[in-house]
């Protein structure tokens, strides 16, 4: 299952998404209407800026906004900046990989070679679909 974290980054950059491109959106407005809490919402959106998927302006007429189009950003690009890793092991992760310590051998170990299908299945569809899609 996604995280709430990542869920509610959806629900808000899905919201961003149907707004006028560029014009920036108050926080306390898509808390609202997506039924987020504010605070949690205000870490949520920060970790997206920082991974360069938001942008906001300050004072009067402030808010988030979408960086690029919202059918240039995959829901994998979202679900890394809030979660991490898109595997359900170490040893199989494209982008976080670290060799598991109980294996002797990837080669042989028929664990890594299910949730290197799994994970290629998951990856198949998140990097696929877009913000547009949602």
């Amino acid at each position: 299952m996604i995280s709430k974290k990542t869920k509610y980054g959806l629900k808000a950059l899905s919201y961003l998404s149907q707004q006028e491109k560029g014009k920036p959106v108050l926080i306390s407005e898509i808390a609202s209407t997506q039924n987020i809490s504010l605070k949690f919402l205000e870490s949520i959106l920060l970790d997206l800026k920082k991974q360069g998927i938001l942008s906001s302006k300050k004072g009067k007429g402030g808010g988030y906004y979408l960086m690029k189009p919202a059918n240039e950003i995959s829901l994998a690009k979202v679900y890394r900046a809030l979660e991490g890793p898109i595997a359900w092991l170490p040893c199989v992760s494209l982008n976080y990989y670290e060799k598991c310590d109980d294996c002797d051998s990837e080669e042989t170990c028929k664990l890594n070679k299910a949730m290197v299908e799994v994970r290629d299945s998951i990856l198949n569809v998140v990097e696929n679909k877009t913000i547009a899609d949602l």
